[in-house]
């Protein structure tokens, strides 16, 4: 037999091990701590009434719609390619859209107001940065087949019910129409409906939607020639006259000042009551302001605010954000405020586009990924890393299968355990067992095993002892929080362990 040819290292055709710009691993605790967030999320939405839904990564290109999430990159802000058929085919970049598709395609089975919701990754092709990824997961939940403002007040209700459950009290719910934006552009001479001002009605809603970052200066400047940044870059504006520009400004700065007790709905009204669209979105605004009331939301928590826009061109009526208030520190020791973690609004017409029938529809998405990071970052303070495994250490592997033994007896009483499985000795093992920030370790040499005991080492107390023992000949004497108990009592003693640290 020839002998096995040992790998080249230095082969110029093996592929370098790296991830695309804009998508991440995950593994371990942040992966566990995802499906618990996860398990939390889809047991608030089954309370709530919503049926679960998945539908497949791709949909057909025409399916998604020209409601790309990148408006500057038309042809990529999705992943396409072509099949057999020559048919093009796109990886979905919201679950929106397909349940649009599921519900016009199973219309005669789909009982209204259908309430589903749906977890899963999204994919964009968009250029990636800082959180900003080509792959993420959304939590959605939709009612549709009912145009109720009831339903645009739950959706509300329940996002902020989500946000609670997962830990998180310091955030609100932004609240506006976009009927109340629309007959805002109508009185800044900009036709919500006109194919011509189309371009222009982009780049004011996006200037608007800047009014947190920038303030009145910074959006001024967008709404007109334009503006430069700090970097020097310049961002054209919508050119739109000065007139034109007091009014859209005056409308977002009805957000802030005010007499306490004074209604913003009633505060903006002069500015928009000219149009009878934006009469009928302040009237949908200040019924959902009066459901959520009664459903118990206090103070501000779910509130009219005029500078939320969202993004998605298919919002037709109330929009409504998602926004963490709270400041936290980072690993460097920076300030990190979140801002928006999810939103959505109503998008009466998006089935419409398959059926000609039009269906009303509202709901909501969360960003997974932005409120775990969240949840990470505020708890890192005060949270201890997660127990490991109990490690069964191999002292003999001449007796392997007893460990084994071990350790099976161990998971049949519910405790998570391993057995070493490298080739090290016992000082490699122990290592071992601290980087998995095991609780304990078992030990059974053949001294134990003839005497029917096991030995149980504590490693968290064991750390805490032998910090305070400065000379190492007192350690060794003191063998600090490791114990002998019967075989028999194994389960009793390791779960004692455990418990005492939380687990």
């Amino acid at each position: 037999m020839s002998a096995r040819k040992e790998p080249d290292r230095k082969d110029a055709n093996r592929p370098e091990a790296r991830l695309p710009k804009g998508f991440a691993d995950m593994a371990g605790d942040d992966l566990r701590s995802l499906n618990r967030m996860l398990a939390t999320i889809r047991q608030v939405y089954e309370l709530y009434g919503y049926e679960p839904l998945d539908t497949p990564a791709f949909e057909f290109t025409d399916a998604l719609g020209k409601f790309l999430p990148d408006q500057d990159r038309p042809n990529a802000g999705v992943f396409s390619l072509q099949d057999e058929d020559d048919q093009w085919l796109s990886l979905r970049y919201d679950l929106t859209a397909p349940l649009a598709r599921y519900v016009a395609e199973n219309r005669q089975r789909v009982a209204l107001p259908y309430r589903r919701y749906a977890i899963g990754p999204v994919w964009r092709n968009e250029k990636p940065g800082p959180g900003r990824f080509r792959q993420f997961i959304q939590c959605d939940a939709d009612t549709v087949g009912t145009d109720s403002v009831a339903a645009d007040a739950e959706a509300c209700l329940l996002m902020a019910d989500v946000i609670r459950r997962l830990g998180i009290d310091d955030f609100r719910i932004r609240l506006n129409n976009r009927k109340i934006l629309d007959g805002l552009l109508e009185t800044a001479s900009i036709h919500p409906d006109s194919d011509a001002d189309a371009a222009r009605r982009l780049t004011v809603l996006r200037a608007m939607d800047k009014f947190d970052k920038f303030g009145t200066e910074g959006v001024a400047l967008l709404l007109g020639k334009g503006r430069r940044d700090e970097s020097g870059d310049f961002t054209p504006g919508a050119d739109l006259a000065h007139g034109s520009i007091d009014i859209i400004v005056r409308f977002l700065d009805a957000a802030t000042g005010g007499t306490p007790g004074e209604s913003l709905v009633a505060r903006v009204a002069p500015l928009v009551e000219a149009s009878p669209r934006a009469r009928d979105g302040l009237g949908e605004v200040a019924a959902i302001e009066a459901l959520v009331r009664a459903a118990g939301a206090t103070g501000d928590l779910i509130a009219f605010d005029p500078s939320v826009v969202r993004g998605l061109d298919y919002y037709t009526g109330p929009v409504f954000e998602a926004e963490l208030t709270f400041e936290a520190k980072n690993e460097d020791g920076q300030t990190v405020r979140f801002g928006s973690v999810g939103g959505g609004g109503r998008y009466d017409d998006l089935v419409a586009r398959f059926t000609g029938e039009r269906v009303p529809a509202t709901g909501f998405s969360l960003g997974i990924s932005r409120l775990q990071a969240a949840l990470k970052i505020r708890e890192a303070a005060s949270a201890k890393a997660p127990l490991g495994p109990v490690l069964v250490l191999v002292m003999d592997r001449a007796e392997i299968a007893g460990y084994q033994t071990i350790a099976q007896e161990l998971r049949g009483a519910g405790i998570r355990a391993e057995m070493y499985l490298g080739t090290s000795g016992m000082k490699a093992q122990m290592k071992y067992a601290d980087r998995r920030n095991a609780p304990c370790v078992v030990i059974e040499g053949s001294d134990e095993r003839a005497k029917g005991e096991v030995q149980l080492k504590d490693l968290i107390e064991g750390a805490k002892a032998a910090a305070a023992i400065k000379d190492n000949a007192a350690w060794k004497a003191a063998r600090p929080a490791q114990l002998s108990v019967p075989r028999s009592r194994l389960i009793e003693g390791v779960r004692e362990i455990v418990a005492r640290h939380g687990g």
